[in-house]
Parts: C-alpha cells; structure tokens; sequence
C-alpha cells in the first residue's frame, strides 16, 4: 500500500486509540474511587493504606504477567489476536469487579483486569507503527496516546455522576464490549502477515532479548527512558493532598481531581509531542524537550511557589503535560527492534515502567521515610533527583529511530 492511500485518522489509529482510553480508564479509575470502594467491600479506616496497596499491586503484577504473555502472542499470533483476546478479559473482569464483596476478591479482579489491560496500548502502537509511514507513524502513535489518555478525565465524571463505584466499573466493562464489535473491521498488519509466512522465522522469543548485549543494552534503555511518567502521577500527582498539607497546611485537595488535570494535559502533550517531533525530525529532541519542561516543574512542585490549592492543581496540570511522551516512548522501543519481536518489545516495556512504580514507592516510603527518617517532601525530592538522573543516563545512550525502516527481524545468535 502506498503512503498516499494511508491516512493517519484510519481505523487501526482509532481502535488503538480507544482501546487506550478504556485501559486508562480503568487504571486510574482505581485511583478515583479507592476509598468509597474499598469501604464497601470491608475494609475500614485503619487498614485502608494497607488494603489499597495491596489491591493495586496485584493490578501491577497483573500488568507485568499480562505484558510478556500478550508481546509474544502479539509476534506469535499477530497483532489483532492481543487486541481481541485483552479486552475480553478486561471487560469480564471489570463487570465481575462490580460484584466484588471482599478485598481479596477486589485483588482478584483487579489482577485479572490488569492481565487484560496489558496488551492494549504496545499491541495497538505496534500495529499503528507496521501500518502507517515512517513520516507518520509519530504523529499517529501520539493520537493513540493523546486520544486515550482522556480516558482518566472520563473516568473522574463518569464516578462524580454516578458517584457508585460499582457502576463506573460495569460501564467499563461495557466500554470493552463495544470496542470489541467495533475491532472486527480492523486488518492484520501487512510486516507480520510476511513473517508469519516463514515458518523459520522465531517469532515472540522474550529471551532474545537476552542473547545480545547490545539487544538486552536497547531493551533497558527504552524502559529506563519511561521512568519519570510513573514517579511523577503515582508518587507526586496521586500523593498531592499530602503533599499540599505538608507543604502549605491544605486539607481540601482532592487527588483525584489533581489526577483529571495531570491526565488531561498529559492527553495535550502526548498528541504535541508527536507533531514536534516532525518538525525536529527527532524523537530524541522532542523527547529531551519534554524532559527539560519536567524538571522545570519538578523545581515548581517543591518551590514556595506551590502554596495554595489552585497552584498545586495548576503545577500537577504543567508536571502532567511535562510526561506526555508516553507515546514516543512505547513508539521508541516498538521502533528499537524487528518484526518478529516488535509486539513483545512494545507491550513489556511499558507494563515493565509501571512495574517499576512499587520499587520506587520502596524507595520513597519505606526507605527514606520509614527507615532513614526523611519527611515528605524530601523523600520526593530526593526521589525525583535519581529517577530523573537514572533517565538522563538512559536517554543519552538511547539511539534515534525517527527514520528508521522497520521492516527487518531481530536474529537470535548469541554475541555481544
């Protein structure tokens, strides 16, 4: 097919769009009725921090399972067998979700639905990236991104319309439902269809990653590239009322509201940062663009500056749209490696930063508050110091991909 005949607004860039949005739904949908839903299936005040940690970390290591299996089915089974097999398993799971009772029964929907949720968005770019031009495919991934990150502004409404946490669950479980009627229409890529036909090609090898240390060197790069987008919404964004009250005596911030406006400008940048990287012709400078404004933010956060609600609010929206390279992101790690090993590349990356946000929560709570003592506010400072360090490292030694053709395969010798 030729690039004339391809349009970036084209089915497969609005399936994975929207498959995008329902993922981010139901990720932050958490996050936005945790107290009034843990409350009702039995936990109380005193074991509500205990409890929704370990609620949402079995989310997170359903989301860390579910992004090897569905990559190498994803190169094994093609691309359209992750979108049609991951959101059947959210959407059963999201509707048993509003039947739950018990905390260990929440886990258990919970792990499930991060299983599905898994394959959604590297199964999607890895598709949109196969399909489109290489003069496009960035601004294509970045619609995909931008497009579903307004799932978390949705997500917010849909609970302070209904304002029953069990309903926002089954209306996310319907979501999945229609998109899985909507993905019929949609076509196999063209790369896999090639590959698919050489029976000795090795297809969805995880371990290939490992075989090369220029290939293992790429792989960590491209997940260490990702770190700052879970630090900044899982500690900084989701922890802002606790913040506000230690940095300025507030007790009226609502962090759920703090996370609908980091979301909804992360959206904004996500689609921008595709469009900037066209006129750089780099995702690299885009990406280190994006970083700087980050860090500008970060100095915000923790300035006197931050002094009052409509500024912590404000700051959270800025610090949002600062990490909206998500897509740039997953379509640079989808872009690091061949046809045979893109879907695995593309959906255990990003599932493995947001695996990383316990370690880092290790690190800023159990660590520095709890065993050395630090308060708040240093413990998060201290935290964003080496995560942004450990990502500067990696971005520096990560290659360019802007013109990269990605039509080759990832052999599976053993050399350096």
């Amino acid at each position: 097919m030729t690039e004339k005949k391809i349009s970036i607004i084209s089915l497969p860039v609005i399936v994975a769009a929207l498959g995008y949005f329902v993922d981010i739904y139901d990720l932050l949908l958490f996050t936005i009725v945790k107290k009034p839903s843990l409350l009702g299936v039995g936990s109380t005040d005193a074991s509500l921090l205990s409890d929704s940690t370990r609620v949402i970390n079995w989310q997170m290591f359903g989301l860390l399972i579910g992004g090897i299996v569905w990559g190498i089915l994803g190169d094994k089974k093609g691309r359209l067998s992750v979108l049609f097999g991951s959101i059947i398993l959210y959407s059963i799971a999201n509707i048993l979700t509003g039947f739950v009772q018990t905390v260990d029964q929440y886990a258990i929907c919970r792990f499930t639905a991060g299983l599905g949720l898994a394959g959604e968005l590297g199964a999607g770019i890895t598709l949109v990236s196969e399909i489109l031009p290489k003069n496009k495919r960035g601004i294509g991934t970045s619609l995909v991104a931008g497009i579903g990150l307004f799932g978390a502004v949705f997500a917010y409404f849909t609970y302070q319309l209904t304002k029953d946490w069990r309903i926002c669950y089954m209306i996310g479980g319907g979501l999945g439902v229609c998109l899985l009627l909507l993905r019929v229409s949609v076509a196999e890529s063209g790369m896999f269809k090639e590959i698919a036909q050489d029976s000795k090609v090795s297809r969805g090898n995880f371990f290939i990653f490992f075989t090369s240390i220029k290939r293992f060197k790429k792989y960590s790069l491209a997940v260490l590239i990702g770190l700052p987008t879970w630090y900044v919404i899982g500690i900084l964004v989701n922890q802002s009322d606790r913040f506000a009250k230690a940095m300025f005596g507030s007790t009226t911030i609502d962090s759920g509201r703090s996370i609908m406006f980091a979301y909804a400008a992360i959206a904004v940048g996500d689609i921008l940062i595709g469009l900037i990287s066209q006129v750089f012709k780099s995702r690299k400078k885009a990406l280190l663009l994006f970083y700087i404004i980050c860090i500008i933010s970060l100095f915000l956060f923790f300035s006197t500056v931050n002094n009052s609600d409509n500024r912590m609010y404000a700051i959270c929206s800025v610090l949002g749209f600062s990490t909206g390279f998500w897509a740039i992101f997953v379509t640079m790690g989808a872009e690091q490696f061949g046809t045979n090993l893109r879907a695995t590349a593309a959906t255990t990356i990003p599932n493995l930063v947001r695996g990383i946000l316990p370690l880092i929560n290790m690190l800023f709570l159990d660590l520095f508050q709890k065993t050395w003592g630090w308060d708040l506010i240093k413990s998060g400072m201290i935290t964003g110091v080496i995560v942004m360090s450990i990502t500067l490292i990696a971005y520096y030694f990560t290659e360019e991909t802007f013109h990269k053709d990605l039509n080759y395969l990832e052999t599976e010798e053993m050399f350096p």
